[in-house]
């Protein structure tokens, strides 16, 4: 499920930017402006550093954020893949947060935005967010609503994405199963919708049908039940 880039600013601020999408170009062209803004082109060499989350150490970063400015008020420091921080580069990032300093400009990229992430979470009030176009992975709960909601094209569609991201249809039965037990509501529609479950259960396990026949057939009943 894609959702579109807000629009971008040309004017920068100090502090923190959140980078949040997985468009590379447009991330590209905005990280292109910002460096504009804050480095002369002879010393952006010197004044910007690009370090990775997933191999960035805490004696690393502390090196990084505590080196100055060369012939420069400002230094630019880019984490990509900030989703794989380990906990002590979260916590030291979360400090200087509270006490910025003033020459550092700190942009940290992820891929997805996730609110239940520690640094988006408590970074999100006091940085600027700029999202960028996003690929939402569905799982189970988002078909198990549009069922609900008895939209069948869109119930179809994430369907076909979770078969294509490899989820197994015991997964996808067993998410349905379990949202709707877990509503605890005992009536004649949540009875015949557990029966379906059942009956498609059967069909993938006897080979009565392809998997994915079996899925789409089933949702179309789900959605259509009354």
């Amino acid at each position: 499920m894609a959702y579109p880039a807000e629009n971008k600013t040309k004017e920068f601020i100090d502090g923190i930017y959140l980078l949040v999408g997985q468009d590379i170009s447009a991330k590209a062209a905005f990280l292109k402006q910002i460096k504009e803004q804050f480095l002369p082109p002879e010393l952006r060499d010197f004044n910007f550093d690009t370090l990775y989350g997933a191999k960035l150490k805490l004696s690393e970063i502390q090196e990084r954020f505590l080196a100055l400015p060369v012939k420069n008020t400002k230094r630019l420091i880019l984490i990509k893949d900030a989703l794989l921080l380990d906990k002590a580069a979260e916590s030291f990032i979360l400090d200087f947060a509270q006490k910025p300093q003033t020459q550092i400009v700190l942009i940290l990229d992820f891929e997805h935005y996730d609110y239940k992430l520690r640094l988006i979470k408590e970074l999100a009030p006091k940085a600027k967010m700029v999202r960028f176009q996003e690929i939402i992975n569905p799982d189970t709960f988002t078909l198990q609503r549009q069922i609900d909601a008895k939209k069948i094209e869109q119930a179809l569609r994430i369907l076909n994405q979770l078969l294509r991201n490899g989820e197994a249809a015991e997964r996808i039965l067993g998410g349905l199963r379990y949202a709707w037990e877990k509503q605890n509501v005992h009536t004649r529609e949540s009875r015949g919708k557990l029966a379906l479950l059942l009956a498609c259960d059967l069909e993938i396990k006897t080979s009565r049908l392809k998997v994915s026949s079996a899925l789409e057939k089933l949702v179309i009943g789900l959605c259509a039940f009354t």
